[in-house]
């Protein structure tokens, strides 16, 4: 054997132990739960990204709001525990003490001194140099516990000083006066009571700071709410005007406001409709003066025809004739879109019921139903042609009809159902192609220009919307316009 071989056996014979060593390790039980724990953390921040996807406001303003208020309730909140720990506790707690330490004195001198029998000096000691109101009762004159307030931190301290301090039994009453602590503590033989000033034991001027944080913070807040609202304001003006601009609507009295990046954005979108208006004029004006020299040529082969007579070849030359004249307009009308249209208010259940009668003069059996408010916001003309487009694909191929429009607070959807051979699911796309007709679909007729559908879908765009094909329940074809109100 070769010294490579020999190398290349202890390579594999070391690869191999290492490989038998990590399987041991991973059997391991606590190292298996460690893996798969490992192995849990991203899905469960996935989950959590989810769930804070969900309650998390959707609006710009609401974000920007929450991302103003968050920050300071946060530093507020840090701001009183410190302050609530270091100093309102604190103090407290030492005038708790001090207050206490005055009344252990008293003690002590009621005990060192009893040939003050009608205690005139504790009394006059007390209020002169401790301010404190001493007097002395009997011992049926000690109430029982009262009821302990739901936050008193006065209560807790002077409570648990007493406890330590004097170690007698004891009664406070911290919320029966104002301005007063009312303290009995049982002596031998009766019930020292003693009134001390509430702002002796207690730091109260820190409600004041707490009731200054808070209402600061209110009007900053007010503040930001009021800006913030004016700033917010333009972004959601410049997403209505390019809404109502993808609708084919106009937006008149909207103008550049807000900070510098809000008015770049609107003078860019300004500047973009300009452009493309500015472009659909020139298409349009091109269109018109094809469409009149086009027309001209065909005025003229008309005329000509008829001075030469009347022959079965002229006649097949009349018919072509007439074709391309249908087919210049489908051709001119796909490519102009009815654009130069204004929108307005438009009856959509008389809408529907127009078509209804159109299909019926026609020789088709038609049914139209319409749920909701009708009056939408459309180009009537156009919208009229997009729809009729539908019901004349329908009614090429079906003997039965039904119109179905819903209207709710977002979109208008309208349905045209027929029992025709319909369109395979595979073919449904293909047929909005313009110019594309299908060997063995619906939209395959004599002369037909493969622009009924196209036209229609071109219309329902420029409305902000769509077309969708699907089957019917009444088995043939349904054709879906949904549009937003």
């Amino acid at each position: 054997m070769s010294s490579l071989d020999t190398g290349i056996a202890t390579i594999r014979g070391a690869l191999g132990r290492i490989v038998k060593a990590w399987q041991w390790y991973d059997e391991i039980p606590p190292v298996r739960r460690i893996h798969a724990a490992l192995g849990q953390i991203p899905e469960g921040w996935r989950r959590m990204s989810r769930w804070l996807n969900s309650v998390m406001p959707k609006g710009l303003y609401a974000r920007s709001l929450l991302i103003i208020i968050m920050p300071m309730v946060i530093l507020q909140s840090v701001v009183a525990f410190v302050f609530m720990e270091r100093h309102w506790n604190v103090v407290t707690q030492r005038l708790s003490a001090g207050v206490v330490q005055d009344i252990g004195a008293l003690i002590d001198v009621y005990r060192g001194y009893p040939q003050d029998t009608d205690l005139t000096q504790i009394r006059r000691i007390a209020q002169e140099r401790l301010g404190l109101v001493v007097d002395f009762l009997p011992l049926s004159e000690m109430p029982p516990p009262g009821p302990k307030p739901f936050f008193s931190l006065l209560d807790q301290a002077l409570s648990e000083e007493l406890r330590k301090q004097i170690a007698r039994p004891f009664w406070i009453d911290t919320v029966g006066k104002s301005a007063l602590v009312e303290i009995r503590i049982q002596l031998d033989n009766n019930v020292m009571r003693v009134f001390a000033r509430r702002g002796a034991a207690y730091a109260s001027n820190s409600e004041i700071f707490l009731l200054w944080m808070v209402g600061t913070s209110a009007v900053l807040l007010f503040v930001a709410i009021i800006f913030l609202r004016n700033q917010i304001k333009p972004i959601l003006k410049l997403a209505d005007a390019a809404e109502s601009f993808g609708k084919g609507r106009d937006a008149p009295n909207f103008r550049p406001r807000g900070a510098r990046e809000v008015r770049r954005a609107a003078l860019a979108f300004i500047e973009m409709k300009t452009r493309v208006e500015r472009a659909i004029e020139q298409r349009t004006a091109m269109l018109a003066g094809v469409s009149h020299d086009l027309r001209t040529v065909l005025t003229r082969f008309k005329l000509e025809l008829a001075l030469i007579g009347d022959s079965p070849e002229i006649e097949a030359m009349k018919k072509d004739i007439d074709e391309m004249s249908r087919m210049l307009e489908a051709y001119l009308a796909f490519a102009r879109g009815d654009l130069g249209e204004a929108s307005a208010p438009t009856d959509m259940a008389a809408f529907l019921e127009e078509l209804r009668l159109d299909a019926e003069r026609n020789g088709h059996k038609t049914t139209v139903g319409f749920h909701g408010p009708p009056i939408v916001t459309v180009r009537p003309a156009a919208f009229k042609r997009c729809l009729g487009n539908l019901v004349s694909n329908a009614a090429r191929f079906a003997p039965s009809i039904a119109i179905t429009g819903h209207r709710d607070h977002r979109y208008l959807t309208v349905t045209v159902d027929d029992d025709g051979p319909g369109i395979p699911a595979n073919l449904r796309e293909e047929a909005f192609k313009p110019f594309l007709r299908l060997d063995d679909a619906r939209n395959q007729d004599e002369g037909g220009t493969g622009l009924g559908l196209a036209i229609a879908r071109d219309i329902a765009r420029s409305h902000g919307g769509d077309i969708m094909l699907g089957d019917s329940p009444l088995g043939g074809l349904r054709a879906t316009v949904r549009i937003p109100v």
